[in-house]
């Protein structure tokens, strides 16, 4: 696997023999209609660079949320996150917003493009908003595109694809920038058996290739499975699954 240290320097100078996760007491609550309610708690995870793992549990467990707190989208109400050794909450909004560009991916059920524009458009986004010219963003993009079957596409608006194609533009988009780590939030979830196969595939293939970790939070046993950890969030709580 690439090393990951020149990329992860970019946004924060830090320590590849570190983790890139390390989640200490974690919880989130907020307060609902008359009483405060839990999502997680007290969670403990060390995420190391280049490793995959799934994260399942019921509807309503958390799972999202915890993505969330990864992807600095949200914020804990107790604990420390640390990424590569640097605590998040001590991060400014412009810190946490160049981490998510440079170094994190992100990967949704509903893949989010942007409807008026076309598909190496869309992949391209990330290395533009990181102020690239947009010549070298689409020749990046069109690389990608390549990459993972469907530079034949790129001049399609993306409301033209078929869902596998949409959701492998937003892969595309999400590795543009060569990530330390993809998050993604039920990346098979409104594909078909065969289709969704094919997502888990490519997210694997790019794993291997680049190095590039991958959490996955997934209702979909098969491609937990294929993950080398396996996590189940139960009422609030992460217990490591055995195989």
């Amino acid at each position: 696997m690439r090393d990951r240290a020149e990329n992860m320097s970019k946004a924060l100078a830090g320590d590849p023999t570190l983790p890139l996760y390390r989640l200490e007491s974690v919880g989130r609550a907020y307060d609902g209609p008359g009483e405060r309610i839990t999502v997680l708690r007290s969670i403990n995870l060390t995420v190391r660079a280049g490793e995959t793992l799934a994260v399942v549990g019921s509807s309503g467990s958390g799972k999202s949320t915890l993505l969330h707190i990864l992807g600095t989208l949200a914020e804990p109400s107790a604990g420390s996150v640390f990424f590569a050794g640097r605590n998040l909450a001590k991060m400014s909004f412009g810190q946490k917003a160049e981490l998510r560009n440079r170094e994190l991916g992100f990967v949704f059920q509903f893949h989010h493009l942007l409807p008026d524009f076309n598909a190496l458009e869309n992949a391209a986004m990330p290395a533009l908003i990181a102020g690239a010219s947009k010549a070298a963003a689409l020749r990046r993009a069109r690389e990608v595109l390549e990459r993972i079957g469907l530079l034949h596409r790129a001049n399609y608006n993306v409301t033209l694809l078929s869902g596998g194609e949409r959701q492998r533009v937003a892969i595309a988009r999400a590795v543009l920038q060569n990530p330390a780590v993809i998050l993604a939030d039920e990346p098979t979830g409104n594909l078909d058996e065969h289709t969704g196969r094919q997502v888990a595939d490519l997210l694997l293939d790019l794993n291997a290739a680049n190095g590039t970790a991958l959490v996955v939070v997934t209702h979909n046993p098969e491609l937990a499975d294929r993950m080398e950890r396996r996590l189940e969030l139960k009422s609030g709580e992460l217990y490591e699954q055995t195989r």
